[in-house]
């Protein structure tokens, strides 16, 4: 029986989809060498404070900040920046990079948006089968927040915007249940519980980013701020500052 191919997809297109998924999990792996794992982005404070302290105030915690500040910054940002790259419109690029790192509301934010964006852009250069020099520009850019490099990534690597905002927010997601397993501290089996209900989250925040104009992209969340700025101080720590 031959193979049913949907309308709006070539045999030589379906062919690609194994490849971009593969590709996909490469950019979102804790095996990429960027470091977000290294940081719990004020969770491990929140901790501290009692803000978090079970599974439940875990999901509230990371669901709330997945959708008002992932996605009124990060995910409209992917928006942008992936049209600049596809119109090879590199001082657009710039602008929304500059915008995403304004975007960062307290130091430890700054700095780790910037460490990690450093790392990828790094990657990238490095990475044999890409050939990136047409983006050298980009890769040289002083400081690169980790959204504009992952939306360079995400390019380079062929993937459509939804697919690429998808796995940004599994990033984020699967970055923060690791940092609560081990702060909270939270079972294997409840980390799981969680991942599957937060991804549930995930295609709302898509449609509402895609929507959100230009003047609205942004957000202001004082206790996660608060958070990441105390955690520069705080007495015992397992997460970089």
């Amino acid at each position: 029986m031959d193979t049913v191919i949907p309308i709006h997809m070539t045999k030589n297109e379906m062919n690609q989809e194994p490849l971009r998924l593969n590709r996909l999990l490469q950019l979102c792996s804790a095996n990429l060498p960027v470091g977000g794992f290294s940081f719990s982005q004020g969770l491990e404070y929140a901790v501290e404070m009692g803000w978090v302290h079970n599974a439940v105030s875990t999901k509230e915690w990371i669901g709330f900040n997945l959708a008002h500040s992932i996605t009124n910054t990060d995910l409209a940002l992917l928006n942008r920046l992936q049209k600049t790259l596809a119109e090879n419109d590199f001082s657009g690029f710039v602008k929304w990079n500059q915008h995403a790192l304004a975007c960062r509301e307290s130091n430890e934010l700054y700095l780790a948006d910037v460490a990690m964006g450093k790392a990828l852009m790094r990657l990238l250069k490095d990475i044999q089968s890409i050939d990136s020099q047409h983006y050298s520009t980009l890769i040289k850019e002083k400081q690169i927040s980790f959204v504009s490099a992952f939306a360079l990534a995400g390019y380079l690597f062929g993937l459509e915007l939804a697919t690429m905002q998808s796995g940004f927010c599994w990033a984020f997601i699967d970055n923060q249940v690791a940092a609560a397993t081990k702060l909270v501290p939270l079972g294997q089996t409840q980390g799981q519980n969680l991942l599957f209900e937060l991804s549930e989250q995930v295609e709302q925040a898509i449609e509402q980013a895609n929507q959100i104009n230009d003047d609205n992209i942004g957000s202001s969340l004082p206790r996660l701020a608060m958070a990441s700025a105390w955690h520069e101080t705080q007495y015992t720590r397992l997460f970089r500052s």
